[in-house]
This record gives C-alpha cells, structure tokens and sequence, in this order.
C-alpha cells in the first residue's frame, strides 16, 4: 500500500511517502512570515501549501499515485478518538470552525488530492478527541464545561511505541498500549499532559486556549478574576487579548522567543530572569504531571515526555528529577505523526483499524449536552 501523509503546521508543511509502513520519501516544507502574508486566514492557504506538496512530489521523481491520502485532522467538533473518512459533512464543518489552526488545511488538502487521484482519505486522531470521563468535565461554573484540545495523535503514537519497546525488551511477554496506564506529556508550542487510561484519554488539558501549564507561545491556566479585569479594563482589542492566551503568550511574552537553546545559552550567560521563567514552566509542567495521579489512583505505569523541547537536556533533567518519584520516565524526543499518520491509513487500509464517520455538529440544543457531540 502506497501512502502519503500530510501534516501542515503554523510555519512548515511536513510530508511524507510510505510504502507500507516503510517511509521512502519525506521533507518539511520551511513557510516564511513573507511566504505566508499574503494570505489573511488560514484556510486561504490551502491552494499554496498543495501545490508545493505537488511540486515537492514531482522534483523528486514520485508519481501521483497512492491507495490513500491521510492529513492532520483539524478543529473539528469533538469525536472520540480514531480514523475517519474525510467526508462532505468534514470538509463543510471545517469550513466554519471558530478556532484558526494550519492543522484545518489537514482533511481539506488530503480530500482534494484523493479525489484527483481516485483513492481514500483520511484523518486520524485529530487535536479535538474527546474520551473525557463525565466527571471530568465539570467545572465551577456550568456555563464553562471543560473541553479538550490537546496533541492526540503524538501521544497516542508514544504511547504505543514505548508498549511495542517493552515487547521488545521482554520476548514473549507482548506490552500493550491499551493495557497500561500512562501519563504522557507533549511539550511543543503548547504543552498537553494526558492521563491515558487502558487506551481511553480520561483527562487531558485544553492546551490550544487556556489551561494547564504555560508554554512558548501559550499561557496556560491564568488567574480568572484578573483575566476578567483585564477583559474590560478598554486596553486590549478581543483579538489583542486571544493572542494574550495564544501566541504572543507564554515564554514568547516573558523572554521574546520560543526557542529553547536560545533560552538556555542566556541562562548559561546568566540571564536569572530567564532561568525563572523556564524553571517555572518546568514546574508547572510537573505539577500538571502529578495532578493526574488520582485518576489511577496512583497505579500509573510510566509517564512519557515527548515533543520537540524534549530534546531539552536543561528542560527533560530537571523535569524528571520533579517526577521520577511517580513511575518510570521515559523520553521520546521530537514526534511521531507522521508516522502514526502513515500506519492508521495502512491499517485502514487493510481492515486492522476500523474507519469511523464523522457526522455533521450537533444543533444548538444538542450541543449543550457534551456527552451527545
């Protein structure tokens, strides 16, 4: 079976060309603020970034033709976890999300090309999945339900690579992802901390808007009642203050970047605010951690550290040291979606995974009940 795997990102388009699940091909198309100005919303994109996908397959000698196309699922309405079909009722609903992300141009470019060459598409485990416990949505207020916007697709990829390396060191003894309780954390643009339960995410935090630990680009939980004054105090436009929670947030806001090694070279330059900073994410980061203990009563099995600052030995050393006291850390630095992109289209493919279908957003009166979405 023949794949193509798309993964469009805030700054760069990845792809990549599976056969099986062997990849032959893949590369990371860079966008420039200039390359990407033109373009006012995010889903103006879509012409641009397919045609640097088709021009990248061409030069480098890789015809059109693939048993299916699958792309990053967008922000779409809440779904359980899974493959889905990209479908009209997909394409329509992404069209009208309320959330910008690049991951949205996912289903849409995979669809298109699908159509033009006459295969499949598909979307798998996209950053919406929603496999809350009940008891887990509550909050103090009823018009405020938690809701779940997290890296579904890199978790549930480490979560079964660190199974498949257990198999691996204990012949005989197979390790199953969906037999174990883990507490995986995704520490890239934002930072999501998921408490995996038998397979099923039963918590996790909104990491695309507020909640949880801050991150380079993200705020994280923030005090409500100084939100609120700040809302209404005529300084800040609406948009000014959701690029306040994302984007022009977190370390972006504290120190004027996101990237990690700078950070670290200021610190080891003796930069003490710098070092407050990210040792207070990194605190934050091991609080949200240990937060969820209770959800296994305590019977966790490993926490997993993933995402590209896990390349971090300042970050992933002094993380570790807060929480090795929980279970076994493990770290599996940068991600893996495109390859778990490439094997849930092969096992869609095959019959191995089963192909689920997303179905229009509920009506408003519907929608106030989280459990019916």
């Amino acid at each position: 079976m023949k794949i193509l795997a798309i993964n469009p990102g805030s700054t760069s388009t990845k792809m990549a060309v599976y056969e099986d699940n062997h990849k032959v091909f893949d590369l990371t198309l860079r966008h420039s603020v200039e390359d990407l100005e033109p373009f006012s919303k995010v889903i103006d994109q879509f012409d641009y970034r397919k045609h640097l996908i088709l021009n990248a397959l061409a030069e480098n000698g890789i015809p059109l033709e693939f048993d299916a196309v699958i792309g990053r699922g967008g922000l779409l309405r809440p779904i359980p976890g899974g493959v889905y079909e990209v479908n009209d009722a997909m394409v329509t609903d992404i069209h009208k999300v309320r959330r910008s992300h690049a991951c949205n141009l996912g289903c849409l470019i995979a669809r298109n090309l699908a159509d033009e060459i006459g295969c499949k598409s598909y979307i798998a485990d996209p950053g919406i999945v929603d496999e809350l416990d009940d008891v887990a949505r509550v909050t103090g207020s009823p018009l405020m339900p938690r809701i779940t916007t997290w890296h579904a697709l890199n978790q549930r990829a480490i979560g079964r690579r660190y199974a498949a390396q257990l198999s691996k060191e204990h012949p005989g003894k197979p390790v199953r992802y969906e037999d174990m309780n883990l507490i995986i954390v995704h520490m890239g643009g934002g930072i999501s901390v998921g408490a995996h339960k038998h397979g099923r995410v039963v918590d996790v935090n909104n990491a695309f808007d507020g909640e949880g630990p801050f991150s380079p680009e993200r705020a994280g939980s923030l005090p409500s009642g100084a939100l609120i004054d700040l809302c209404y105090s005529g300084r800040y436009s609406k948009d000014e203050l959701l690029q306040r929670i994302s984007g022009k947030a977190g370390l972006a806001a504290h120190l004027g970047t996101t990237h990690i090694p700078e950070i670290v070279a200021r610190i080891e330059g003796g930069d003490k605010y710098a070092q407050l900073v990210l040792d207070a994410m990194i605190y934050q980061i091991a609080k949200n951690i240990a937060a969820l203990t209770p959800v296994f009563h305590g019977q966790v099995d490993a926490v997993l550290i993933t995402g590209g600052i896990a390349h971090s030995e300042y970050v992933t050393s002094r993380l570790v040291s807060k929480i090795d006291f929980i279970a076994p850390v493990a770290v599996f630095p940068g991600e893996d979606e495109l390859e778990a992109l490439a094997l849930n289209a092969l096992g869609a493919l095959n019959g191995t995974i089963p192909v689920k279908t997303y179905t229009q957003k509920k009506t408003a009166s519907q929608a106030t009940n989280p459990r019916m979405n």
